[in-house]
């Protein structure tokens, strides 16, 4: 992250730089209010999230996920607690991090090269260097020869792949992805998780993804943050021990792979919880 990220503050945390996370969550709480009455999102939540992990929440509709990202990404205040990027507490918009949604939110007016040099432009980075980078990144997700193409051009997972690209060719130190292959079938999710876990094997940025295919978690992650029903409180972190790189297909026949999935089935199964009012 850069020295002038805007909207950061020093944290007054002491642990030496090599042992401090990427993200803090200390003791975060939010609330929304709706016709007078006070909505708890999220209770109580701490997490040490290291740097160049792959870290996955999991937990049910209206739990608090995506309230955590916007708090990570800086578009949302803790009303209690703090959260922390690489030592300081997030105060306003976090430049530092890529968050890609499940919209893929392409220019439909801009070519895919256009759209993958916008995060370049905003940042000012002169125009040859901006193109030439985002030729690099559109070739390393297999879209070099359709960068002249419209959105409309380009097949569902080609869009996809078009706004990761997006997402990656600032080279943001920390990524967000909420439910960033939600909307898509199973082959071509398969297909994208083989993509992002390569890209993120050669460059181990800090990936912090929202996703409610069990599945997927494992295969992607090193640690999972299961959530409760709201008020969103951690129930447990669960690390995923499994060798890497790590094929997200093949690694679903691993007995230790159906373990986790067991133990996060039991972890996730909302039945018998009680939603505050």
């Amino acid at each position: 992250m850069s020295d002038g990220a805007a909207g950061l503050k020093s944290s007054k945390a002491t642990m030496a730089e090599t042992a401090m996370p990427a993200i803090r969550l200390d003791h975060v709480s939010k609330w929304f209010f709706k016709n007078g009455r006070r909505f708890t999102a999220i209770d109580d939540v701490s997490a040490d999230i290291p740097a160049g992990a792959f870290v996955t929440l999991v937990g049910p509709s209206g739990c608090g996920k995506t309230t955590i990202f916007n708090m990570i990404a800086g578009f949302a205040r803790t009303d209690r607690g703090a959260v922390v990027y690489q030592g300081r507490e997030i105060t306003a918009p976090n430049i530092g991090i890529g968050y890609m949604t499940q919209k893929d939110a392409l220019l439909p007016w801009r070519s895919v090269l256009a759209n993958v040099m916008l995060p370049l432009y905003l940042q000012r980075v002169p125009e040859n260097e901006a193109r030439e980078r985002a030729r690099d990144m559109l070739q390393r997700v297999g879209l070099k020869s359709f960068a002249e193409h419209l959105p409309r051009e380009l097949s569902g997972g080609m869009q996809k792949r078009a706004a990761l690209a997006r997402t990656l060719v600032f080279n943001p130190a920390t990524l967000l992805m909420d439910e960033p292959f939600g909307n898509v079938d199973i082959q071509l999710k398969l297909q994208l998780q083989r993509e992002l876990l390569s890209l993120w094997e050669a460059s181990r940025k800090t990936v912090v993804f929202v996703t409610h295919d069990l599945e997927e978690a494992i295969a992607l992650s090193d640690r999972i943050i299961v959530l409760s029903r709201r008020p969103g409180r951690i129930k447990q972190i669960v690390t995923v021990d499994l060798p890497r790189p790590r094929d997200p297909v093949s690694i679903r026949f691993e007995p230790a792979f159906q373990e986790i999935h067991r133990q996060l089935w039991d972890l996730t199964d909302t039945a018998t919880e009680e939603e505050d009012g």
